[in-house]
Order: C-alpha cells, then sequence, then structure tokens
C-alpha cells in the first residue's frame, strides 16, 4: 500500500490567540487536530466527535464552535481562540477566575469548552439570566457535576461589570 498523500496540501493562514499564523494542511483535516498536532495546543479536548459534547469548543470570530466538526480550512482568514490564549501575562481570564472561585469544575475535561462558552455569551450579553445561561450551555456537557456551581460563577462575574 502506498504512503504517499493522496489528498493536495494547501495552505491556510489566520489569527490563533491573536497572533497571525499559517500552516499546511489537508483539506479534509479537523481544527481540533490541527490545534492539537501542529500547534500543541492541547487545551481543546477531543470526546464526542459528532458535536454534542463541547468539550472541542474554541471560538472563531468570537463565536464557539465545534472543532471536531469544523474542517481547519474553514478558519482560514479567520480569528481562533483557544483556552490557551484567554489568559494573558500569566493572569487568569476573568471567567477563568470566577469558575476557580465558585469550584465550577471538578475533573476539569470540559471546563476549557465551557469557559470559552461563557466567554462568547458575556460578550453578547453582558448581564445574562439563569435561562439564557443554561440555553446558551446546552451544547456543553460536564460529566461530573451539576451546573450549579458554573451558574454561579457566570452569574457573580456578570454581577461584577456593571
Amino acid at each position: 500500500m502506498s504512503t504517499e498523500n493522496k489528498y493536495p496540501m494547501m495552505q491556510i493562514s489566520f489569527v490563533l490567540n491573536g497572533k497571525a499564523c499559517g500552516t499546511t494542511i489537508e483539506p479534509r483535516e479537523l481544527l481540533i487536530d490541527v490545534l492539537r498536532e501542529k500547534f500543541q495546543l492541547t487545551g481543546t479536548k477531543r470526546s464526542c466527535d459528532v458535536q454534542v459534547c463541547g468539550a472541542c469548543t474554541v471560538l472563531v470570530d468570537g463565536l464557539p464552535v465545534s472543532s471536531c466538526s469544523t474542517l481547519a480550512a474553514e478558519v482560514d482568514a479567520r480569528d481562533v481562540q483557544s483556552i490557551e490564549g484567554l489568559s494573558q501575562h500569566g493572569q487568569l481570564d476573568p471567567i477563568q477566575r470566577a469558575f476557580v472561585e465558585h469550584g465550577a469544575m471538578q475533573c476539569g475535561f470540559c471546563t476549557p469548552g465551557m469557559v470559552l462558552a461563557v466567554k462568547s455569551l458575556l460578550a453578547q450579553d453582558p448581564h445574562p439570566n439563569e435561562e439564557t445561561i443554561r440555553h446558551y450551555l446546552r451544547g456543553n456537557i460536564c460529566r461530573c457535576t451539576g451546573y450549579v456551581k458554573i451558574i454561579e460563577a457566570i452569574n457573580d462575574l456578570a454581577s461584577r461589570h456593571g
């Protein structure tokens, strides 16, 4: 069996965590694989591979997407943010701090996707009510805990801003 590449390679360029970057990919490569394998950004987690659990959530142009079902070619000329790009200068983002302060995590597997979904939510609605929070997080599944602490963290963070 031949080991040569059957797919034409393509170059993509995008902004990743605030920095311009580029890489060569096969058109069929998924964003999660490019982030994890080519950029060593392992905070994005693979879980369901069918856009259900939210563990692979990243932000593309500020909106949450499932990187397990997004072709890397789709982010060409766009802005991508992974969990690694959220903290700045060694300081946790306020969302990350709120999660820590409220114990809004257990094993942490779902936490990166959850935090990025919250980042997008608060950018769109800085003062969401509980119904809005629950609706926005419907694509993020936590298998370890209830969502009470997560919602408390978001409510507390939203109340501090405004």
